[in-house]
């Protein structure tokens, strides 16, 4: 067998080494300009108010500007339901409302690992529960909150990218995840050029909402009968070890069910199977557990804008109601308002 003459090994390295040099000189460049490319584009979409606001909240997350003595974890029913000015005037204690709309408990604690990193030990957190707390919706609603904090964070990479969401690479290479997402460019260039951002979305995470009922239940109650909940289990373990390390970290946490519309009672078919399972929690843990569940304010249209969430005259009254309860509470919360 006639062997390789060294020349033809010889000149196949020359063009390979050509080839990788002349790759290396084509994507450099695009490396060197996608890293401050991409720390523009993020800088500018964090003074955005949309997203319904959430921006505004990681921002103080990640620059250390929560530190308050009470945390509100929740879904949108706690940004919206639970005025931190009417607890901080009360209580006498620093309060920021952490509510991240549309998602469950998976999510809370994401933003619960981030403070933890970044701000101060809360004292006391109050976890607002609702019907849909421990189910794990699939895709990664408001997902563009994300874009501006993602790129090699480890913690937001395991707990959104169960959804379906974001491609791995988004997480680890500048730029990708701002490819197609239109909406987020076009927000970060307004924030760029200071148009659109006059008044915060939200002020210490709230937001109360001066709106009237609409017609969402209603349109709800065309598509489906009723509904069941479904309880997922990486969400429900997530939740009692979340209970254990407040434990831990003496972090008095206190459970709420803050008030919704009596019509969605018999709408959601397991909804008092989902309560007990709250309760059994309180009693397990010995926390507190406020139910509001069927307070009066259920039966009052007027205090909601729909089934699930209070509008701002509802919020007022409810955060009031609230803090009275919260100070009967003493001497397990020890609050001191005086």
């Amino acid at each position: 067998m006639a062997g390789c003459k060294p020349s033809s090994f010889i000149f196949s390295f020359k063009v390979m080494k050509a080839l990788f040099v002349k790759l290396i000189i084509f994507i450099l460049p695009i490396i060197m300009l996608s890293i401050p490319l991409d720390y523009f584009i993020s800088k500018n979409l964090k003074k955005s108010n949309s997203c319904s606001g959430e921006f505004l909240v990681w921002n103080d997350i990640f620059d250390g500007k929560v530190n308050a003595d009470i945390y509100i974890y929740g879904s949108s029913k706690a940004w919206v339901g639970f005025n931190p000015n009417i607890i901080e005037d009360s209580l006498k204690c620093s309060t920021y409302n952490l509510g991240i709309d549309g998602h469950n408990f998976w999510l809370q604690y994401l933003r619960h690992k981030e403070l933890i990193k970044y701000d101060s030990k809360p004292k006391y957190i109050i976890l607002n529960l609702d019907i849909l707390s421990l189910e794990k919706r699939q895709d990664l609603y408001n997902m563009d909150q994300f874009l501006p904090y993602m790129l090699f964070d480890d913690d937001i990479f395991y707990y959104t990218s169960s959804y379906k969401g974001f491609s791995t690479l988004c997480y680890y290479i500048p730029l990708i995840r701002y490819i197609g997402r239109r909406e987020a460019l076009f927000d970060a260039i307004l924030s760029a050029l200071n148009i659109g951002n006059s008044e915060p979305m939200r002020l210490k995470g709230y937001r109360g909402m001066e709106f009237v009922w609409n017609n969402d239940f209603a349109s709800a109650k065309l598509k489906i009968k009723n509904y069941e909940v479904k309880i997922d289990s990486a969400s429900e373990n997530l939740f009692k070890n979340f209970l254990n390390e407040c434990k831990t970290d003496n972090i008095k946490v206190i459970l709420v069910y803050s008030p919704d519309y009596i019509e969605i009672h018999d709408f959601v078919k397991n909804r008092q199977k989902i309560l007990y399972l709250y309760k059994d929690y309180s009693i397990k843990y010995n926390i507190p557990f406020l139910d509001y569940s069927d307070d009066q304010m259920c039966r009052e249209k007027k205090y909601f804008y729909n089934s699930t969430h209070l509008n701002k005259t509802g919020s007022d009254i409810f955060t009031n109601k609230l803090v009275r309860d919260l100070k009967k509470l003493s001497p397990y919360c020890l609050f001191r308002t005086n």
